[in-house]
């Protein structure tokens, strides 16, 4: 069975890969993938059912939060909220640029998260630059920069928060001690992208298609739905720290209550006139295929969870290499190819505590290999993947001109952490 489940995987890891050769949208493969693989894994166990049901439940939040903050987001987009920040860059310099939006990603995945912070960021790339191909080279750098800023956060990225709640590191200390490396690993596509881009300027704004017609939010309107919004996002790790419920209630909570504002801020306007700025055209807006591919792929690598794959593999290189930096090394790549949720999961079951205690060296270089290890292909991260979607970024495009700029920075900062411990 576990040969079969194998197979499956890798030739649905194909189709997902040559998309744009098949001309089939990925989310059909990643979703007949899914199901296949547990319809074979079901053949063999008995326990399927309860093992589906918690697993669907573990994909449900993660999609809930999604769908969260990409309607948040798409409303903020409505008002023209992101004018607030856009109208304040006043370099038309590339480099200058590069240097911004790396910084904003960073920082803001730290407090937000890299799901809603990628979200965030490529909104706002869109509103200042309308050239697609320097805009997939910011996306890229917007992946990177935000996988390199939730490493270091224990509620920036899910693989530290579930070190941070498993008891593996504090909070102080993570943050202390994967900050460094991890502004290292954002760093080198910073350097390397302002000697790319060294001569040349953004590209006028005129003609891109920002629909002024539409646009029926005042400046007041516009600045109160962005900085709700901002707000809202940031205070959903507050709401899960205080409540201690997952992340996806306090996006919920969030975002009825951004829906609230709104219904109250334009409730003296015709239909007409507010149509577009309500949540429920928000919601329409939001990109389903991507929610569904993301269900797929979730699903999919679930499979090799519970079939003890993952456990299996690691168990077996880590008695072959005997290095435990070496190993959490090579996790770190394995997390570009294979979600790196039960990599992680499957890591923390393999290294005992009362050998490698609370905050030991090898739980704080699992949360920086985790957290920034996804960057090296597209389809390795959670804000890999929405960038793959939202900027329909071709897999291979990203192999050939990102992948590996992504691993020269995360071998960089994983060299830092190794030197400055």
């Amino acid at each position: 069975m576990q040969l079969s489940l194998i197979i499956i995987f890798v030739l649905t890891y194909m189709a997902i890969a040559f998309e744009h050769t098949l001309k089939v949208n990925k989310s059909a493969f990643a979703l007949i993938g899914a199901v296949v693989l547990w319809t074979i894994f079901g053949l063999g166990s008995t326990a399927v059912t309860t093992q589906l049901n918690q697993t669907i439940a573990d994909v449900a939040q993660i999609v809930f939060f999604l769908m969260g903050a990409m309607a948040i987001v798409e409303v903020m987009d409505a008002h023209a909220a992101f004018d607030v920040i856009t109208q304040r860059i006043r370099t038309k310099k590339m480099p200058h640029l590069v240097w911004i939006i790396g910084f904003l990603s960073f920082f803001m995945s730290a407090v937000l998260d890299n799901l809603a912070s990628t979200i965030v960021m490529l909104s706002l790339i869109r509103k200042i630059m309308p050239q697609r191909d320097d805009r997939l080279i910011f996306a890229s750098i917007v992946v990177i920069a935000a996988n390199a800023g939730g490493a270091w956060s224990p509620i920036g990225d899910v693989t530290t928060t579930m070190l941070w709640v498993g008891e593996k590191v504090t909070a102080l200390q993570v943050m202390k001690g994967v900050f460094i490396p991890s502004l290292v690993n954002m760093m080198v596509p910073l350097i390397f992208m302002t000697y790319f881009f060294r001569n040349k300027t953004l590209s006028p704004i005129e003609g891109h298609p920002t629909h002024p017609e539409k646009i029926h939010a005042t400046n007041y309107e516009q600045s109160l739905v962005f900085f709700s919004g901002i707000v809202l996002l940031c205070g959903v790790p507050i709401f899960k720290v205080v409540t201690n419920l997952p992340p996806f209630m306090g996006m919920l909570l969030a975002l009825g209550i951004l829906w609230l504002l709104c219904e109250f801020l334009h409730r003296h306007k015709n239909d007409k006139s507010k149509q577009h700025l309500s949540l429920v055209t928000a919601l329409q807006r939001i990109d389903i295929s991507v929610l569904l591919f993301f269900i797929g792929i979730l699903l999919a690598v679930s499979v090799l969870e519970h079939s003890h794959l993952l456990t299996d593999l690691a168990s077996v290189i880590d008695k072959t290499l005997g290095n435990q930096a070496l190993v959490i090394f090579l996790f770190g790549i394995a997390s570009a190819v294979i979600d790196n949720v039960p990599l992680v999961a499957a890591s923390m079951g393999m290294f005992p505590m009362d050998q490698y205690p609370t905050d030991a060296f090898i739980w704080e270089f699992l949360a920086y290999a985790a957290g920034t290890g996804g960057s090296i292909l597209i389809i390795g991260s959670a804000a890999g993947v929405i960038a793959m979607g939202m900027e329909k970024i071709e897999f291979f495009w990203y192999v050939r001109k990102i992948s590996l700029l992504a691993f020269v920075a995360y071998l960089s900062g994983a060299l830092t952490y190794i030197y400055l411990n």
